[in-house]
């Protein structure tokens, strides 16, 4: 079992909604993401997605795509993105870390190089945006016998059929994309995202995070009333794009901790 679900068993024990937080590894540099974890952790953040930059990100709005560009004149690649999580790892054993990015880099090295990288590491699961479940069952398998959970992304778009694809193949969590687009576009509407996310949970059991389009204390305090997680990423690359690399870790931290007390005060 990876630290995924005792992280939202607890946190639901306390009534409380799981803030999911991302940033890319290697931006702004590579020296800052892993002071950039510990400052998420420190504002309030219960899960971290590190970023896996890719020079093709088909999900990404303008904001994570220049994070990506920026993390790559640095050559970052997977090798680095573990070592980042060890390091992580040294002083907190504790707080999820889930590696977000796409099916390249991961077909590049193979999947079982990739899950025996992961677990090593210290990493808790992953979220491959091109990796469809009914595509890769045998992945999933491999990632949940070696305690890792691969979580799934779930669209407004998403057909009943899929969503139950997800429901017997996903684990961790579910995330469920609150609008048609890509990260960091749009205006959230917590109407339409309650009625999906009711609807979803008929099939899927696991704890559901909404992410894209989430950017104040506001709308992620609307979204805890319907979801079990908020998942926030562009919203801190600007902050990280908006500070001196000096204070880009208080930065972050004091951002994450605005949006921690909007969801606690619901």
């Amino acid at each position: 079992m990876s630290r995924i679900e005792p992280t939202f068993t607890a946190l639901k024990a306390q009534n409380k909604t799981a803030l999911v937080t991302f940033i890319t590894a290697g931006d702004p540099g590579p020296e800052l993401t892993v002071p950039l974890m510990h400052a998420l952790v420190a504002g309030g953040a219960d899960v971290l997605e590190l970023g896996v930059p890719f020079s093709d990100p088909m999900a990404e709005g303008p904001v994570i795509q220049r994070a990506c560009e920026r993390a790559l004149k640095f050559n970052i690649g997977l090798k680095d993105v573990f070592a980042f999580v060890r390091e992580f790892r040294q002083t907190n054993a504790s707080t999820p870390v889930v590696l977000m990015g796409y099916a390249n880099p991961i077909e590049r090295i193979g999947q079982g190089e990739f899950i025996r990288c992961a677990k090593e590491a210290g990493a808790d699961g992953a979220i491959v945006v091109d990796y469809p479940p009914e595509e890769c069952q045998d992945f999933a398998s491999a990632m949940r016998d070696n305690g890792l959970d691969l979580i799934f992304l779930l669209a407004p778009t998403s057909t009943t059929e899929r969503v139950k694809q997800v429901a017997q193949h996903g684990g961790g969590f579910s995330y469920y994309v609150s609008l048609k687009g890509v990260t960091g576009s749009g205006a959230i509407d917590t109407d339409d995202v309650a009625r999906r996310v009711s609807a979803i949970r008929e099939h899927v059991k696991l704890p559901i995070g909404v992410g894209f389009g989430i950017r104040d204390g506001a709308t992620a305090r609307a979204v805890a009333q319907v979801a079990d997680a908020v998942v926030i990423g562009s919203r801190i690359i600007q902050e990280i794009e908006a500070h001196p690399a000096s204070e880009a870790a208080e930065a972050v931290r004091t951002f994450t901790s605005s949006i921690r007390t909007a969801l606690d005060a619901r």
